[in-house]
């Protein structure tokens, strides 16, 4: 017969989540809402007042062809940053899931990036990317191709792309090995006995195992994507060349603390807020339905 934990004390349980929930309420909730109020105000020039305007920041964003521009932007950066993660995240814990000897010195540099800060993985990227005396930009230089990322928007793209990437990929790569060991070796054996290759093994069996793993992984990285990698492109890039790696969280940034238009930036973020959310239940609604579970 199974036992099951009944509690007594009718208020124990609301005490024990109290303080999660106040966490929540003080550092999300409570600025979520300053958020959305501030998005339909506009200050005065010189910040004693401010007066209700609706829906005109809304408008005037989603009119902007800087912010339509950025959006776009935000889209190409975030699923580079998902795919390329998650894909080398993968071959790499396939590749330390066969691992006999050495397997805790592998998996330990594998993991090492994930306690690097953001900001610090841009600067590191950054400085081998200098166009002047960078390592990798001296090799390219070498093979007869000029690096200069502060001059070319697509150059600008990768850098950030691959800096955000490599600071997530040690994440990805914990989660698909735990997955990956998750997996009855039973079941791999016999599909090897009934004649199937290692790659017929990895699509037909083991990738869909993973499904839920990688469900969540997607979701995780999306959202890293968009909000996580601030400290990267304002070390590497600041939004520049010419916007070309202005993403939508960057943007609120620049456009309420840089260029103190805080009712625009505050509709920038809630539109942001409500873009994330939208990803999310489509994800759920639509790509869970492939999950096995």
């Amino acid at each position: 017969m199974e036992k099951r934990i009944v509690f007594q004390n009718k208020v124990l349980p609301y005490l024990l989540v109290a303080p999660q929930i106040l966490i929540t309420a003080v550092f999300f909730f409570w600025p979520a809402s300053q958020a959305v109020y501030q998005s339909f105000l506009i200050a005065d020039p010189f910040g004693l007042g401010s007066q209700f305007v609706w829906f005109e920041n809304f408008s005037y964003v989603l009119g902007d062809p800087y912010y339509l521009e950025a959006l776009w932007v935000t889209a190409v950066f975030s699923l580079s940053v998902t795919a390329l993660s998650m894909s080398v995240a993968l071959l790499l814990a396939v590749l330390a899931d066969g691992v006999i000897k050495g397997a805790t010195t592998y998996r330990t540099l594998v993991i090492w990036p994930y306690a690097v800060a953001p900001a610090i993985a841009g600067v590191m990227w950054l400085f081998l990317f200098n166009p002047s005396t960078g390592l990798i930009a001296y090799y390219l230089k070498v093979i007869g191709y000029r690096w200069n990322h502060a001059l070319n928007g697509h150059e600008a793209m990768l850098l950030v792309v691959i800096a955000a990437s490599w600071k997530q990929i040690s994440y990805n790569f914990l989660f698909f090995l735990a997955g990956l060991q998750a997996i009855p070796k039973s079941v791999i054996e016999a599909s090897a006995l009934d004649g199937a290759g290692p790659w017929q093994r990895f699509i037909k069996i083991i990738f869909p195992l993973l499904s839920p793993t990688t469900f969540f992984l997607l979701v995780v990285n999306l959202v890293y994507a968009f909000f996580e990698t601030f400290g990267i492109i304002h070390t590497v890039t600041s939004g520049g060349p010419e916007r070309s790696t202005t993403i939508l969280v960057y943007k609120v940034y620049a456009d309420g603390f840089v260029g103190q238009d805080l009712g625009a930036s505050a509709a920038q973020s809630v539109v942001l807020m409500f873009i994330v959310i939208a990803l999310t239940v489509v994800q759920f609604k639509y790509i869970e339905r492939r999950v096995h579970y």
